[in-house]
């Protein structure tokens, strides 16, 4: 009886602490954004969350902070990735999982991982050395009179190609677990091949898919030195796929530390990084929602 209750007090005693440490876990969340709002404090006294927000002047010397070109920035270059890489992966993870012989995917499988292993500032050099003079000189050409290159598009493309893995890697599992049995009813009635995919397969992974999408989304906000090295880094609003543009992430990265003596610099970068994280925060709220209705919707 004795050794009964000292079992069931060290499995209370152990279910506490790992809820604790969840707990603690957890509010790292709430303690990263109380940090940054506070050493935001600065600027917010002298300018208006409407003005940072909704103003373009980047006039440090001048106390002058607006963020919209930059956030334009950041959304542009995010666009322009998840539109070219969701389609490639969805193909990519179907051909892998319901077309691709064991032999190809056990070669192409680990290519794909060795992706995600590839350090961002080898994409960034890569960007530099064929990407920017690809568009430069054979892309921007049929479209606008003169490209440098350096634009939202090229950091979109090589923003694509580092989140690829990712979102391939996921869908590949998700396509893994749906039953054979499905697949085999579909098949059964009549239904080809392809219909079977785009009946049951995809509709049974969309959940996946959109939680793939929401991570890669996720990563590619707060992706930083690849971005940085191929997008021009001008304070200007982008207004097509050639203009330059300068993602959040690539301001914090390229001016902190420097300049720290204009006053509410210092303020002004941790305001971005703020932003930056209310942006991802929120849009990993919107995207769970969206994903719990999904699910229940295909339950029903």
């Amino acid at each position: 009886m004795i050794l009964q209750r000292i079992r069931f007090l060290k499995d209370k005693f152990i279910s506490k602490l790992m809820l604790v440490f969840t707990l603690a876990s957890v509010s790292l969340v709430f303690v990263i954004g109380i940090g940054l709002y506070y050493r935001s404090i600065p600027v917010l006294n002298k300018l208006s969350w409407f003005d940072l927000l909704t103003k373009s002047d980047w006039k440090p010397m001048k106390g002058l902070f607006g963020f919209y070109p930059f956030i334009m920035g950041t959304l542009w270059v995010t666009a322009i990735a998840i539109i070219i890489a969701l389609p490639l992966s969805i193909l990519t993870s179907l051909y892998l999982v319901e077309y691709a012989h064991a032999k190809i995917k056990r070669i192409l499988i680990p290519f794909v991982n060795l992706l995600s292993g590839i350090p961002p500032v080898i994409y960034g050099v890569w960007g530099v050395l064929f990407i920017v003079p690809l568009i430069q000189e054979h892309i921007a050409p049929h479209f606008i009179e003169f490209s440098t290159g350096y634009s939202v598009l090229a950091g979109g493309i090589v923003l694509a190609i580092m989140i690829f893995p990712l979102i391939v890697s996921i869908i590949t599992e998700v396509l893994t677990t749906i039953p054979q049995e499905l697949k085999d009813a579909s098949l059964s009635i009549g239904a080809t091949k392809w219909e079977t995919i785009k009946k049951v397969i995809i509709r049974k992974a969309t959940p996946g898919i959109i939680a793939a999408t929401v991570l890669a989304i996720s990563r590619a906000f707060g992706e930083t030195i690849a971005v940085l090295m191929v997008c021009g880094n001008n304070a200007v609003v982008p207004h097509s796929v050639f203009d330059t543009g300068y993602p959040l992430p690539a301001l914090i990265a390229n001016n902190y530390g420097e300049m720290m003596s204009i006053p509410l610099y210092d303020s002004a970068l941790m305001f971005a990084a703020l932003l930056l994280f209310i942006i991802i925060l929120l849009f990993n709220i919107i995207s769970r929602v969206i994903l719990a209705r999904l699910e229940r919707n295909l339950t029903k």
